[in-house]
């Protein structure tokens, strides 16, 4: 069964709620979730602090989720905090603040947290057609692990709207954790569109991200004679890690107008421009075929 997106970020919240209703208005009082927080400031990567949150769950197991962060992203927490002495910071997103406490010894720091969410963060998101309080049934989270999961990665009104100014088409709650984190924005939209794909779903531009396809590589392929390729094809070039080089190398080789799958069989057999050489040293007329029956052994160069 598929984990939702809020499910691998660890997804972390869950609230008691009082609600007092008088005369005409509603008064709720939330006890927020806290849970635990850990950090190791002696592995900065590219000058973020990686920080992971963790609580447990109703049923007696741990949720975790963590990421690397700027200093800046913290109220109350510097380099120089991070290294010793107690310290109290928090990280204030539109989604919620997320108030922690604790200390470091050594640039390994440790404490509790507290997870406040934001209800005006929910009404502004609702108004432009992303509803955080809509019940996912193919999903076991809640609100409240979205809130919490859209904190954490910084999920923005101002991301919502820029996807939105995309006219990508029908976005979700969903899509707005993708886009956080793969950093799809509205101008990459716009560019893999005028590639020549202008269908891509946010499916496809995640994909595109990690297997980091843009216009200046698309343009690549396309310039190597790769212009009716479909973007999974792009992908699986990617997978198997061909460069415009290395199809410039195959060009240089005599072997030109490939297709997608000949192309993946040169890199899935380990055939290289020395293999090639020496093949065509026996046989000038060597196909893609040959050249893989060579590679396994069942065929004898010149044969």
């Amino acid at each position: 069964m598929r984990k939702s997106i809020y499910t691998v970020l660890g997804g972390l919240v869950s609230f008691c709620f009082i609600v007092i209703v008088v005369g005409s208005y509603v008064i709720v009082a939330q006890t927020a979730v806290t849970g635990d927080w850990r950090a190791d400031s002696t592995r900065e990567k590219d000058g973020k602090l990686y920080v992971s949150f963790e609580r447990r769950t109703a049923r007696g197991g741990h949720n975790q989720n963590g990421s690397n962060y700027d200093y800046s992203d913290f109220e109350g927490l510097t380099r120089e905090q991070a290294a010793n002495g107690k310290v109290n910071f928090r990280l204030v997103r539109e989604a919620g603040t997320i108030d922690c406490q604790g200390t470091f010894a050594d640039g390994k720091g440790s404490g509790t947290f507290t997870f406040t969410p934001n209800r005006s963060f929910i009404d502004a998101m609702k108004s432009r057609g992303f509803d955080f309080e809509k019940s996912a049934t193919k999903h076991d989270d809640d609100i409240y692990d979205r809130l919490f999961a859209a904190a954490t990665i910084n999920v923005t009104t101002k991301l919502a709207d820029d996807l939105l100014s995309a006219n990508f088409g029908p976005l979700d709650v969903e899509d707005l954790f993708k886009a956080a984190i793969f950093h799809v924005d509205s101008q990459f939209m716009a560019e893999m569109k005028a590639t020549g794909f202008p269908d891509l779903k946010m499916e496809d531009l995640v994909k595109a991200r990690i297997f980091k396809i843009d216009a200046d590589y698309v343009r690549q392929m396309h310039e190597a004679g790769f212009d009716k390729e479909s973007f999974e094809d792009l992908v699986k070039f990617r997978i198997f890690k061909i460069t415009p080089e290395f199809l410039n190398d195959l060009k240089a080789e005599g072997f030109s107008g490939l297709s997608s799958e000949e192309v993946v069989k040169f890199r899935i057999f380990n055939i290289d421009t020395d293999f090639i050489r020496k093949a065509k040293a026996d046989d000038p007329n060597v196909t893609v075929e040959d050249l893989v029956q060579m590679k396994i052994g069942v065929r004898r160069a010149g044969k």
